[in-house]
């Protein structure tokens, strides 16, 4: 029996996509051959939210294992953009630029958020244990100045949200939402790709 004397309506929810791509080790295996030879042409990479791990440039999404990653990824991109309710018949749908994160041991990044985008990605193809959780933070800032103590923790009362990364696992957010990597406490590296994707309203 339900005794509760009050209605709760959770209103402007911020979602977080989660899943294991199928078929995922053919992906990896393919997708990590593509990620040696860019890191082997440029192993100085670029510097953006990384601390110590490598950042490549943005992959040239006209190769062919790109095209072969986006393809595998398409079906639960398009299932995430239909929750939004965005109209895919009068919106082009663009991956604005995708790259790749290695983090060795002790590497991490910092908090950050990708702007100008809708939807952004993280994908894992190398996930030791212990290799750094990706970490989201409550994008409302008033919520985190202040907070009464808090006696059971809950979704209601959280201001960060955990996901614990996996080799195969896909997961999108909302590019407004600020989000940072634990430092990799492994042994091993941990290996993600990472892309944005934008609507563009189709001209009449």
């Amino acid at each position: 029996m339900n005794n509760r004397n009050i209605d709760i309506n959770l209103i402007f929810p911020t979602p977080i996509w989660t899943t294991i791509l199928p078929d995922f080790e053919q992906i990896n295996i393919r997708m990590i051959k593509y990620i040696d030879g860019l890191k082997n042409t440029d192993p100085v990479g670029k510097k953006k939210s990384n601390l110590i791990g490598w950042h490549s440039h943005s992959f040239n999404l006209q190769d062919s294992d790109p095209k072969f990653f986006v393809n595998s990824i398409s079906p639960m991109l398009n299932e995430s953009l239909t929750d939004m309710g965005w109209d895919l018949k009068k919106n082009i749908l663009k991956i604005t630029s995708m790259w790749t994160i290695i983090n060795p041991t002790n590497a991490s990044n910092s908090r950050h958020i990708h702007s100008n985008n809708f939807i952004s990605a993280a994908y894992y193809i190398k996930s030791p244990e212990n290799s750094g959780n990706i970490v989201f933070h409550d994008p409302r800032s008033a919520k985190v100045i202040m907070s009464p103590l808090i006696g059971t923790s809950n979704k209601l009362n959280s201001t960060i949200f955990s996901v614990t990364p996996k080799e195969g696992l896909l997961v999108l957010f909302p590019s407004y939402l600020h989000h940072s990597v634990e430092i990799n406490n492994s042994d091993s590296e941990r290996i993600v790709i990472s892309f944005n994707l934008n609507l563009i309203e189709k001209s009449n």
